[in-house]
């Protein structure tokens, strides 16, 4: 069997970034960039006022000065002719700065009276001014191919007139649950039958991870219905299965799949939990078999899956990078298998500090639902002493 990381290096070997299409800017955010952008033109455009006030020059206000007010500068009004010597304009925020001034008094440092303005204060030269290109220069790199466009980068593309973004395509990802015990939402689960919470949760990880799922619904555990919905599965960019991959009778689906020409890349992982965890590719398709537990089923997707769609997406950095977090409690685990701790996060003094969510039994969804991320305890070793710092997986808030 693998280990942890050797199963996601065999995932991100055999998958790679799906072609790019033009989107709406609006449409644009949260998804990643493809190519890089550079600077059609000077940001700023011109130089221009950072305050409401008076646009002076320098030079005429060394000590205490009462200029006239020559004129008055809006922003996006027509360009204000020179200011005479020992003149002032006023002007708003964003407005052009008028020829000969070099600095801005803003209105609250000085008194306005009967068509002049009284600056009691020396006036630095260029105080108060956005100059040309002081953010960005025409030419330059302003965003690299693979980048999430958070609303800051959406931003500079709007200022520069982009109203559309070149980006990754979203992977299509099928999504199918299995197993003879489950009945779908609003159906009554009747005794031994079990509501098919996977595929909604599965679904909702998909969108996260930046991908558009299709959920096929329930594969009875029999050969013709799992090949029916499986073959459609395969039409998809990914193809997500729940439950049917362990060793017993009617865990049919890896066989199924290998008769649709699903090639087997490995099954089974030294983690727990999640170990009887499947993957396979049928051509450029990757294949993912996850355990039925929805424990396991969403973490194994967290740390297998997520990172595939990421990188198809275009992320230069599909492996999220764990934090250091200190433990609050002394941790004990069997040796051999990789564990992922489902744990609580708080901000001390040093750092994070990680304890147990709770009940760790893969049967038990509460304490998934109420952790802040995945502590990654290697394989190796058997006891964790409190204070001792582990790798952490946030759950939430991180790209």
């Amino acid at each position: 069997m693998l280990t942890y990381e050797e199963a996601r290096e065999k995932i991100l070997d055999r998958v790679s970034p799906l072609g790019e299409e033009r989107v709406q800017l609006d449409a644009a955010a949260g998804r990643t960039l493809a190519g890089e952008v550079r600077a059609p033109g000077d940001l700023p455009p011109w130089d221009n006022s950072a305050m409401d006030g008076y646009a002076v020059r320098s030079e005429d206000c060394r000590g205490e000065a009462v200029l006239p007010i020559a004129g008055y500068q809006t922003a996006g009004g027509s360009d204000a002719a020179a200011v005479p010597k020992g003149g002032a304009v006023r002007i708003m925020t964003g407005s052009p700065i008028p020829p000969g001034c070099d600095a801005v008094v803003p209105f609250e440092e000085a008194e306005e009276r009967g068509g002049s303005v009284r600056v009691p204060a020396p006036v630095r030269p260029h105080q108060h001014i956005r100059f040309r290109g002081e953010d960005v220069r025409a030419g330059a790199l302003v965003l690299r191919d693979g980048t999430v466009l958070r609303p800051p980068r959406i931003s500079l593309l709007a200022s520069f007139g982009r109203a559309m973004a070149p980006v990754y395509r979203k992977p299509r990802v099928a999504i199918l649950s299995t197993g003879d015990e489950l009945v779908e939402l609003g159906d009554p689960p009747g005794h031994g039958k079990i509501v098919n919470s996977n595929s909604h949760a599965l679904a909702a990880a998909v969108v996260e991870a930046g991908g558009d799922p299709i959920l096929l619904g329930i594969a009875r555990d029999e050969r013709e219905d799992l090949r029916a919905k499986l073959s459609a599965g395969l039409a998809a960019d990914v193809l997500v299965t729940s439950a049917g991959v362990s060793a017993g009778d009617r865990d049919l689906v890896r066989d199924v799949l290998a008769e649709l020409g699903v090639e087997n890349v490995f099954w089974k992982v030294l983690v727990k939990p999640g170990g009887p965890t499947a993957f396979g590719v049928a051509g450029r398709i990757p294949v993912f078999s996850l355990p039925g537990n929805p424990v396991s089923s969403l973490i194994t997707f967290e740390v297998f899956v997520r990172p595939a769609l990421r990188r198809m997406t275009g992320s230069p950095h599909p492996v999220k990078a764990p934090v250091k977090a200190t433990l609050a409690e002394p941790v004990r685990k069997k040796p051999g298998k990789t564990q992922f701790l489902r744990v609580l996060i708080e901000s001390g003094e040093e750092g994070y500090v990680a304890r147990t969510a709770g009940d760790q039994n893969t049967g038990i969804l509460r304490t998934l639902a109420l952790a802040d991320g995945i502590a990654v305890l290697p394989l190796e070793r058997t006891n964790f002493a409190a204070g001792e710092k582990v790798d952490v997986l946030l759950l939430y808030g991180q790209e």
